[in-house]
């Protein structure tokens, strides 16, 4: 299953304090719902995120890192893949942000598209097939 989000805001910083901002894993991590940020090492960190879709339930364990940093146009790319950490399914995501420096405040727009596949054994799954059923 495929997914795509796309999301746009203003930032109330300078573009220079956004950029920096956008950079620091560890300040961002606590901004996602559902991310628990474990471990940073230079350009890759591990965690785990927590998704909720509807009945459904599943904590993915992973890693990611950033590419395609272009500084001079405020923009990054994020890889990031998990396994389902009580199950066989995986999630991958690739994350576009740009920032857009504007005269008072910048913007900052960020577009994911996000695979997911369910084992046959995975916890989602399993709870697809009984709220299915039900």
């Amino acid at each position: 299953m495929a997914m795509r989000f796309e999301h746009e805001f203003t930032v109330p910083v300078p573009v220079e304090q956004a950029w920096a901002a956008l950079l620091d894993v560890e300040r961002v991590a606590p901004c996602l719902p559902g991310a628990t940020l474990d471990i940073v090492e230079g350009e890759e960190f591990t965690g785990r995120m927590k998704v909720k879709v509807g009945p459904i339930t599943v904590t993915y364990r992973g890693t990611a890192r950033f590419e395609d940093v272009d500084k001079d146009a405020y923009t990054l790319t994020l890889q990031a893949s998990g396994k389902e950490a009580r199950g066989s399914g995986t999630a991958s995501a690739s994350v576009t942000a740009r920032l857009t420096p504007r005269a008072t405040r910048p913007r900052c727009g960020w577009r994911a598209r996000s695979t997911s596949r369910a084992g046959p054994r995975s916890s989602a799954g399993a709870s697809w097939r009984r709220w299915a059923a039900s």
